[in-house]
């Protein structure tokens, strides 16, 4: 009987600069049908943000709204604006087999965890040390001193958690780090929630 490949979550988390998103352009040739969850924000656009590709942007009543109707898998609140991620997004990428990945801080981390732990594979991504991470931030210069101190001590608090996640990647070069993203990504596919072990045994029994 031939398999079809089924959906599965992969959740990566690590300090702002870490490299996330290069590690993701770099591996994505290699991981396969995939959707990344962009999130849903109440926060006003910032320049050369598009909508729907960066952030899907509403109003605080609507993002309210959907928070009532139970339509996010996870979100949050934070410096005064909603951020979340569209269930009904995310079940239909799913549905058509796709690789959904997050992008998400630790506590969405958990929040997911809460609802679809079963297919739920996790990585932390980080760079070697915290001055390493210092260095890059400074080095990008898009934030000011005061944004690259809050990031350092969110950095600080989010390492705590790595032990909550499956696996971990040091970027130390993002060639090593895209190899190992893609080796991740091939195991969060091959994780079976439940309800496909029950229909396993059922079919290997008969």
């Amino acid at each position: 009987m031939k398999n079809i490949q089924k959906g599965a979550i992969l959740v990566l988390s690590g300090p702002s600069g870490a490299g996330k998103s290069t590690i993701i352009n770099t591996a994505s040739d290699n991981i396969g049908k995939y959707y990344f969850s962009i999130s849903t924000t109440t926060r006003n656009p910032r320049v050369g943000e598009i909508e729907g590709r960066d952030y899907f942007f509403v109003t605080k009543e609507n993002f309210e709204k959907d928070i009532e109707a139970g339509n996010f898998l996870e979100y949050a609140q934070v410096h005064g604006n909603y951020y979340g991620t569209s269930l009904k997004l995310v079940r239909e990428a799913l549905e058509e087999g796709k690789l959904v990945l997050f992008d998400i801080d630790v506590q969405g981390h958990r929040l997911v965890r809460e609802k679809m732990d079963d297919i739920t594979t996790s990585v932390f991504i980080t760079p070697p040390t915290l001055s390493e991470l210092e260095i890059r931030l400074r080095a990008r210069g898009t934030d000011d001193e005061g944004v690259i101190s809050q990031r350092i001590e969110n950095a600080k608090e989010e390492i705590l958690a790595v032990s909550e996640y499956n696996f971990t990647i040091i970027n130390d070069t993002v060639e090593n780090a895209a190899k190992q993203f893609v080796i991740v990504a091939q195991a969060a596919r091959l994780k079976k929630s439940q309800e496909d072990e029950i229909k396993f045994i059922a079919r290997w029994l008969s």
